[in-house]
């Protein structure tokens, strides 16, 4: 028996205990994940003309060198998430020369998002727009011990503040687990991911872009005996794939200005 193969027989029935467990979020968690997403808005309805303001001098110098600067904002788990987690993960960037428009024009061209966002969105399509409100379903790949593919559809809004200011708002509507192209049933899902907030705001200053994503996403809790193989993917995908995004929308500004 190949490596391949014996690794898949022998996480099959971990897999599937996993499914079996809680495959769907319970009312109370999502009623949490609301309430406290709905809190994250309105703090963030403050920041959105200046997203590094609360930076200190020493983290806005990382940035101005091309670092990231990442936080994780994750509250104590309380007994208001039954069955769930609730992960918050912030991060920061600066791309020199990069402009409020060349942004917006890079994230709302989602017909390069496979590209923009290899190996990690597989596809993407806009689903219907009004303006500046989008409906867009993506399927990415994620991958850390496991591997799983997710379609995850979101109601996205993009708004201009001013020519130097704006942000973004996406929240998920559907989250389907995919399995060999088809999508699984909410009752054959895992859990992985169950909801999905982004939140995006920018400002051109100082001769470039500073940037802040916000995520805030909700998955089932770690099922006892399962961790060493479901904890790692839950714990450690929410701050990987932000900041694969964030650099990923650095280096597509990178080479946006490269190409001018």
């Amino acid at each position: 028996m190949t490596q391949r193969k014996f690794t898949f027989a022998f996480l099959l029935p971990l897999l599937v205990a996993c499914r079996s467990a809680a495959a769907q979020p319970s009312p109370q968690a999502v009623a949490a994940f609301d309430s406290y997403t709905g809190r994250v808005e309105a703090h963030l309805a403050t920041q959105h003309w200046s997203p590094v303001r609360s930076l200190d001098s020493q983290k806005e110098a990382r940035l101005r060198r091309g670092e990231l600067v990442v936080k994780r904002l994750t509250p104590t788990t309380s007994d208001e998430l039954p069955g769930a987690l609730l992960h918050d993960w912030s991060g920061t960037a600066f791309v020199p020369g990069a402009k409020a428009e060349d942004f917006e024009r890079l994230m709302e061209d989602y017909e390069a998002y496979p590209q923009v966002f290899s190996p990690q969105v597989r596809r993407a399509r806009v689903l219907g727009r009004q303006g500046d409100r989008f409906q867009v379903v993506l399927r990415v790949r994620q991958h850390y011990v496991i591997t799983v593919v997710l379609d995850i559809t979101s109601n996205v809004h993009f708004v201009r503040l001013d020519a130097r200011h704006g942000y973004s708002i996406s929240r998920s509507t559907n989250v389907a687990e995919i399995d060999d192209g088809h999508a699984l049933s909410p009752d054959e899902s895992h859990g992985f991911l169950w909801r999905i907030n982004t939140y995006w705001s920018y400002e051109e200053r100082d001769g470039g872009l500073y940037m802040r994503i916000e995520s805030v996403s909700l998955t089932r809790s770690i099922p006892r005996g399962l961790g060493w193989i479901v904890g790692p993917y839950l714990e450690s995908i929410p701050r990987e794939s932000l900041e694969f995004t964030l650099r990923s929308v650095c280096n597509g500004l990178r080479k946006d200005g490269e190409q001018k």
